[in-house]
């Protein structure tokens, strides 16, 4: 049977229409970071989620390729993700970058209406088989095959830790319902918001967009936290 990680994993990815806790372990990824609107029909973020397939499915079908990954299984490519963040600060960066150096920003909320002043970092798990050198080998197969610059990929580390989260049913511009919903649960239950510049708004998608009305699209929404 194809392993499938929204089923395997169901904590993380199919939670309950109402908001719980979780601690999320450290993860691979690939990922690709940039800014602006992810409405704009040929902006960098549409750019960028073509890159992170082209390699998602380049090391899934490593299997037919003279390379071969060790411990290799037959998997579902994961859901696309994001993490997301506004502002100007400078953090440091060192959590995240993990080939290339390089800085983000970070502010402690998202407003939904400046689309245009979004950071992010797109991204989609990698299975744990898929070491840093399987995953350059993934770049320069795609590169050369596809015939496409893929150096805004990076193998992606990151420990989200404790979490506060929830599936969002519908549009993305109605999050911040379930967002309030998020925070006052995990006020009653003693713990406090905790975005920083390294800790950030967190979104995984179910649904795609092009194919599912707004309405019925499945978002799971999360946050990290603290205790109070």
């Amino acid at each position: 049977m194809t392993f499938d990680y929204k089923k395997e994993y169901k904590e993380f990815y199919m939670p309950k229409g109402t908001p719980s806790i979780v601690t999320v372990p450290k993860i691979n990824y690939i990922a690709v970071r940039g800014s602006g609107n992810p409405n704009d029909a040929d902006g960098e973020y549409k750019q960028a989620i073509g890159l992170l397939y082209g390699i998602a499915f380049t090391i899934k079908m490593s299997k037919k390729e003279d390379h071969q990954i060790d411990g290799y299984f037959d998997y579902v490519v994961p859901p696309l993700e994001g993490f997301w963040w506004q502002g100007e600060r400078r953090p440091g960066d060192a959590m995240l970058r993990t080939d290339r150096a390089g800085r983000r920003d970070g502010v402690s909320g998202i407003d939904y209406a400046r689309k245009e002043d979004f950071k992010w970092i797109s991204v989609i798990r990698l299975p744990d088989f898929v070491t840093r050198e399987d995953f350059d080998w993934a770049v320069r197969k795609a590169t050369a095959k596809k015939k496409q610059d893929f150096s805004k990929v990076e193998f992606f580390s990151y420990e989200e830790g404790l979490c506060v989260q929830c599936m969002h049913i519908g549009a993305y511009d109605d999050e911040p319902a379930t967002v309030d919903a998020m925070h006052r649960f995990m006020e009653e239950q003693g713990y406090t918001l905790d975005i920083t510049d390294q800790r950030m708004h967190h979104e995984i998608y179910l649904s795609d967009a092009r194919r599912v009305a707004p309405e019925k699209l499945k978002t799971v929404v999360r946050h990290p936290i603290r205790r109070a």
